[in-house]
Order: structure tokens, then C-alpha cells, then sequence
């Protein structure tokens, strides 16, 4: 009764185990970009001193842009093996360096406010000032 279609609708446990195991890769490198993308954050809570020398600076935008690249060397051979041809990789790793580049050398200014000129406002008049005025 069954038919040749019916049985290779059914995975072989080859098959199940190869998918588990995709899974779960899947599930650690999820895990492993949570924590990246939450390292700068947590990382400021080590310390004012050492979470300051290791996120601020030539220092740390390099530290987090090698990381980057290292962890995206799985994800540029995977685009490699799909296409069949280093030109997905090539222009995935420019989109990266684009957007790393955007994120430091722009919004991270932006947001904290470096190269903003400070400007203070006039101290107001003490009482002693006016009285002198008023003569």
C-alpha cells in the first residue's frame, strides 16, 4: 500500500538528525548576535574606567568592528556556497563596513554630543549688580 511518493515524504533519520543539528546551530548563533548587539550596553556597567577605555575611542570601535567581521566569516561562506561566486560576500562585507562606518564615525557622535560647540548661557545678574545700575 504504500507508494514510492509516500515514502520519500517521510525524512530519514539522517535527515531529522541533520535538521536538529541545523537547529540548534541556528539557536547558538542566534545567542551568540543577542549577545554581541547587548556587549556595549553591558559593557558599561563593568566599570566607569574600564567600561569607558573599552567602548570609547579608536580602541574600542576597532575592537567591536573585528568582532563583527569574525563573526560574520559563517554567514560570508554560507553566501559563498549559495551563489557560487565571491561577489554576494564582497558586497555583503561592504554593506557592513558601510553600516559600521554610519554607526561610528556618525550616529555615535551625534549621540553623545562630540564636536558640538557648548555653549553657556549668560550668568544672570547678582542683586548687587542691579543696585549699582539703579544710582
Amino acid at each position: 500500500m504504500t507508494s514510492a511518493t509516500q515514502t520519500e515524504a517521510v525524512p530519514s533519520a539522517t535527515q531529522a538528525r541533520v535538521g536538529r543539528l541545523r537547529v540548534i546551530w541556528n539557536g547558538i548563533s542566534a545567542a551568540i548576535g543577542a549577545v554581541m548587539g547587548l556587549l556595549p550596553h553591558v559593557l558599561h556597567h563593568v566599570g566607569f574606567l574600564v567600561g569607558t577605555l573599552a567602548l570609547t575611542g579608536v580602541a574600542g570601535n576597532l575592537a567591536f568592528g573585528a568582532a563583527g567581521l569574525a563573526l560574520s566569516v559563517p554567514f560570508l561562506l554560507r553566501l559563498r556556497r549559495r551563489f557560487g561566486t565571491w561577489r554576494a560576500p564582497a558586497l555583503a562585507l561592504g554593506l557592513f563596513a558601510a553600516m559600521f562606518s554610519l554607526s561610528a564615525f556618525v550616529i555615535g557622535p551625534a549621540i553623545s554630543g562630540d564636536g558640538a560647540p557648548v555653549t553657556t548661557p549668560d550668568p544672570a545678574p547678582t542683586q548687587e549688580h542691579d543696585v549699582h545700575h539703579d544710582e
